[in-house]
């Protein structure tokens, strides 16, 4: 083991004249930690809601959806043949969208109808476990209560906001009527609740209605078009690659965009607000790097002595500077093993210590009314703690460089003249 290393572990252990450095070589250490520990703590945080919201995004929506330019696609069948031999699709299922709204007597509200087919949309989108009431085979008419109306599934909070219930009935009005005398007639047709979803998105739990693709197809009088195609890939996070494929292949009659690319304003959000977590949180162990270096260089004038007799039997100057940066060193690595440790603790009992926390002071800290979330989101990626603790100790080792550069300047002669 060098000599330096030794000496610097000594120099941490000794009893020191000024009690002063000892608080603040405890302080520095325990800055360190603090700062992993936050950041380990809010990183996961943030990742967990990122990660649950990329969950309710994908489960709504297709990972990859396929458009005509300039209209619905017709004969669609051909194309969700070509497309289910793409590599990485592993499943295709047509689709309808339109705007309409529902009304019921005094309430009325505007929604997006999707058309989905009932056979094939379990395969692209988690709809069917979304479902709290019902089920995606109620859609078709005959399947509940009046048996001569076709189905609809609602959202949730557009359930609630309609006061309506699975069983009761709806009208659903197309602004895209039909053209008489008179002028053009907003076409309605009515629809009984088949069922209710709850995605856990208050956007989709609130806007979203599905009727099955038959039933759409009629409504919207479209014959046998569809809006586009919705398929499944193998890595959600290969969709871009897939779109791109497809764009190039299938000529310019059709384009395809990814999930990615139809959410990009808010997956952009949460990553910049992470960036941003992440360099705010460092400022906290840059400041026990200062503390590092208050350290180094107490310790430096304390040792002068030390430092003259060690360059008198030969040491370096590089020895010497050795010497305090691995005591600084030390000071950041211990700190930093703290705050890992704590932090990982936090972070995967996080939801416990949230709950315990709220109720002892009775106040809620985490709304799951607010936030539509059944649980505390917190998912510890082990490439951010290794980041973590490597911007630590490197802070920590950039913090020792300077007093222990000065440390090793110091001539023997000056040092001990008054000694």
């Amino acid at each position: 083991m060098p000599y330096e290393f030794l000496i610097g572990l000594r120099y941490l252990r000794a009893k020191r004249k000024s009690t002063f450095i000892s608080i603040i070589t405890f302080i520095s250490t325990a800055g360190v930690a603090l700062g992993v520990m936050a950041l380990i703590v809010v990183l996961a945080v943030m990742t967990g809601f990122e990660e649950d919201l990329k969950d309710k995004i994908l489960g709504t929506n297709a990972d990859v959806v396929v458009l005509k330019s300039g209209g619905m696609i017709e004969g669609y069948g051909a194309l969700m043949e070509r497309l289910k031999k793409v590599p990485g699709v592993t499943g295709v299922t047509p689709f309808i969208y339109s705007q309409v709204m529902l009304s019921t007597g005094s309430n009325v509200s505007g929604v997006v109808l999707r058309g989905i087919d009932p056979l094939t949309d379990a395969r692209v989108t988690n709809l069917k476990k979304s479902l709290v009431e019902g089920g995606l085979a109620d859609l078709e008419p005959g399947a509940g209560s009046p048996a001569e109306k076709p189905g609809i599934i609602l959202g949730k909070e557009l359930a609630k906001n309609l006061h309506l219930n699975r069983g009761d009935l709806v009208n659903v009005v197309s602004p895209l009527g039909n053209m008489t005398p008179f002028g053009m007639i907003p076409k309605m047709k009515q629809f009984r609740i088949a069922g209710i979803f709850n995605t856990g998105m208050f956007e989709y739990d609130s806007t979203l209605a599905y009727v099955g693709l038959k039933q759409a197809q009629s409504f919207l009088s479209m014959g046998d078009a569809v809006t586009g195609i919705q398929l499944k890939v193998e890595d959600v996070y290969k969709s871009d690659e897939i779109a791109t494929q497809i764009n190039q292949g299938f000529g310019y009659d059709y384009f395809a965009r990814d999930w990615m690319r139809m959410n990009k304003n808010i997956l952009f959000a949460l990553k910049t607000e992470k960036m941003v977590m992440f360099i705010i949180l460092t400022l906290i162990v840059l400041v026990a790097a200062f503390g590092i270096a208050s350290t180094l260089f107490m310790v430096v004038m304390e040792k002068t002595k030390d430092i003259a007799i060690l360059k008198s039997m030969g040491a370096t100057g590089m020895s010497i500077m050795k010497i305090f940066v691995l005591e600084g060193l030390i000071i950041g690595v211990a700190g930093t093993i703290i705050g890992v440790l704590s932090g990982l603790l936090v972070a995967l009992n996080l939801e416990t210590i949230v709950g315990f926390i709220q109720k002892v002071t009775g106040f809620e800290l985490f709304s799951r009314d607010v936030y539509y979330l059944d649980h505390f989101p917190s998912q510890v990626v082990p490439g951010d703690v290794i980041l973590i603790s490597l911007t630590a100790v490197l802070i920590s080792f950039l913090a020792t460089l300077y007093p222990s550069w000065q440390g090793s300047r110091l001539p023997p002669a000056e040092a001990l003249r008054y000694e």
